[in-house]
């Protein structure tokens, strides 16, 4: 399963990149993250791996994170694991002036009893919940007080 989310954050490249790549800042944009913990390599940088945790209602999801490719402020590409699930993900960051467009494509591979769940859920769950970060992140990037910026 692919797509492709795209939005246009009201901040210079500069600061949004700031912002993006502050792992502290993840609580404020990521609904339901409770940790997120760097177990190998440098933190920000290509083959570093980090611990995700996420509640999510009653659930309860962990995943790992690798950089792969870093080359901000123009790009970072990661994978999230999962039971079942593998996420790669590409982010590009275009300057626009004085505004920042963030482009992230998705591709996603499911195993075991995440395949049927994604055949029922289907792509349009996936990209949602995809776009609602893009979104998040806009608010408190943008300073929405409820973000915590």
């Amino acid at each position: 399963m692919k797509y492709t989310n795209e939005i246009v954050v009201d901040q210079p490249r500069e600061k949004f990149i700031e912002l993006f790549d502050n792992s502290d800042n993840m609580k404020y944009w990521q609904k339901g993250l409770v940790s997120f913990s760097t177990f190998e390599g440098t933190p920000g940088e290509e083959g570093a791996k980090a611990h995700l945790k996420y509640k999510m209602g009653k659930r309860e999801i962990e995943m790992v994170e690798t950089i792969i490719h870093m080359n901000l402020p123009e790009e970072i590409h990661s994978t999230y694991e999962t039971q079942g699930v593998y996420n790669f993900q590409k982010n590009y960051f275009k300057d626009e002036g004085d505004k920042t467009r963030w482009v992230s494509e998705s591709e996603f591979q499911f195993s075991g009893f995440m395949k049927l769940m994604a055949f029922f859920m289907g792509k349009k769950a996936f990209q949602k919940q995809s776009g609602q970060f893009l979104d998040d992140f806009k608010a408190f990037a943008e300073g929405n007080p409820r973000y915590g910026n």
